[in-house]
């Protein structure tokens, strides 16, 4: 039962990684630009402070046998945090301000839970604080919904890539499985969702894959609440159309699922 739970946490930290790099592709071109443009840096603020409460948790003198939660959370704190410093470096004057103000409440809220664990609760009670402020900060079960949502509404899956789609389904799985086999419902309730979530991801994309929305009027692209996507298109003198900028759709699925764990 060890050597599998094993196994299934080892499956479920490539996967993690894995999602926790795709936004390389983002931040290439933030660099490149030396620009944020659009995309917001609030995900990888909210996503550091999950894979902290997370590996926190993960510790043995919190949790016993979880140290594969700290592994991938710890490495992915690490991962947000480097996206942190460049979203910090490239942004405008005020949105540096208000990412900078935003991480000076990541670390204090992480500092106060971490403390407050340490020093004032014992047993159950640190888990119990760890899953109400990870259940606070879970912004990324909530970004998949608005995800699924703009699928449904356009009826279209080219902001919701295949491969992102099916390691976010293999990843809530593998830590679902994780959990259950370790009779821990902290990890196996969360990424449960996640899984299921996932799953509903796969099943639209089947449903909507051969779709496709085309827009003259940039001002009518599809636009989320929390995400904001835009979609820009240049015909060429033989008719054909490219489409710019489409990594900024995929920017925002890397956090539905790695802060889960």
């Amino acid at each position: 039962m060890d050597v599998v739970r094993f196994i299934f946490g080892i499956l479920g930290n490539a996967t993690a990684l894995f999602l926790f790099l795709s936004p390389i592709v983002t931040f290439r071109r933030i660099i490149r630009k030396r620009s944020t443009e659009d995309f917001s840096g609030v995900p990888y603020n909210m996503t550091m402070l999950n894979c902290l409460l997370s590996a926190w948790y993960g510790l043995p003198f919190i949790s016993p046998n979880n140290i594969l939660v700290s592994t991938i959370n710890g490495t992915g704190a690490v991962i947000e945090a480097v996206y942190v410093m460049i979203f910090l470096i490239f942004a405008p004057p005020k949105m540096r301000i208000r990412m900078f103000g935003l991480l000076t409440v990541v670390i204090s809220i992480f500092s106060t839970v971490a403390l407050v664990s340490l020093l004032a609760l014992h047993g159950q009670p640190q888990k119990g604080c760890r899953w109400y402020f990870s259940s606070v900060v879970h912004t990324p079960l909530h970004q998949l919904c608005l995800r699924l949502r703009l699928v449904i509404k356009t009826k279209s899956v080219e902001y919701m890539p295949f491969l992102l789609s099916l390691f976010v389904f293999f990843c809530g799985t593998s830590w679902f499985i994780y959990g259950l086999l370790g009779g821990d419902p902290f990890v196996a309730v969360p990424n449960g969702c996640g899984s299921f979530l996932g799953a509903l991801q796969l099943i639209l994309y089947a449903t909507y894959r051969n779709n496709k929305v085309y827009e003259t009027d940039s001002s009518n692209s599809a636009r989320d609440s929390s995400v904001e996507m835009e979609q820009t298109k240049h015909t060429n003198s033989d008719g054909s159309t490219n489409t710019k900028d489409m990594e900024k759709g995929n920017d925002q699925i890397h956090q539905k699922i790695v802060s889960q764990v």
